[in-house]
């Protein structure tokens, strides 16, 4: 099996922030979006695609292996998906979508997805259990009732396609829909999405704390330095 793996690195790092886009602020030296380069290769993705700010393709050219493919995102997630979809490779039989904002996702997850895809999914996501109370709140802020927390779920990236289940879902999405990641997008089609299991070192730097965590996790987990 092929798999190629989209990076969505074209967000900026104003939340950070940052005074360049997100995924070239430094962690532990080194840009975000390389330690995610670096973990979807080890996991198992044989090609990678970054979709980057058009005016910073020269920065990411020059911090990220020549094997890959760099391309200009657009406005918006899904459209940077899309353009990521259109770079491909003719190879590629399956396509992962990943968050340069999750640097530290493990191989191991990476690999589980691909496993999923392998045995026969049209579509996988990582997720974790929600382990706080989860409450809905009214207009004014008051608790109105507390949501079961047993079936809900955490979802992470990277999210694993059929290349073509993929494709038809983008293809099937009304002009100017956004939806909130890409699992979305293929159930919006209709296609069943499973599950593997996630990993808390998957999570996602936002904001500055989230990116003081990762560092101390870089320099504590000898597991994640690549």
């Amino acid at each position: 099996m092929h798999a190629v793996a989209i990076v969505a690195a074209a967000g900026s790092g104003s939340r950070l922030g940052a005074d360049r886009p997100k995924a070239l602020v430094p962690l532990a030296g080194r840009p975000l979006v390389c330690w995610a380069v670096d973990g979807l290769l080890a996991g198992g993705v044989a090609e990678v695609v970054v979709t980057v700010p058009a005016a910073e393709r020269d920065a990411f050219a020059a911090v990220l292996p020549a094997a890959v493919r760099i391309v200009d995102g657009g406005s918006t997630r899904t459209a940077s998906v899309r353009a990521g979809l259109a770079a491909a490779g003719p190879d590629a039989d399956v396509v992962l979508v990943h968050d340069a904002a999750r640097p530290l996702t493990p191989p191991d997850v990476v690999a589980r997805v691909i496993a999923a895809l392998a045995a026969g999914a049209p579509a996988v996501v990582p997720v974790l259990p929600v382990v706080d109370t989860t409450v809905l709140v009214d207009d004014d802020g008051a608790v109105v009732d507390a949501v079961p927390r047993a079936p809900l779920r955490r979802v992470q990236t990277p999210q694993g396609f059929a290349r073509d289940v993929l494709e038809r879902a983008y293809a099937a999405l009304p002009d100017g829909a956004e939806l909130t990641d890409d699992a979305a997008v293929v159930r919006a089609a209709g296609v069943r999405v499973e599950t593997v299991r996630g990993d808390e070192r998957a999570a996602k730097v936002t904001v500055p704390h989230d990116l003081t965590l990762a560092e101390l996790a870089v320099t504590l987990d000898g597991t994640v330095t690549r």
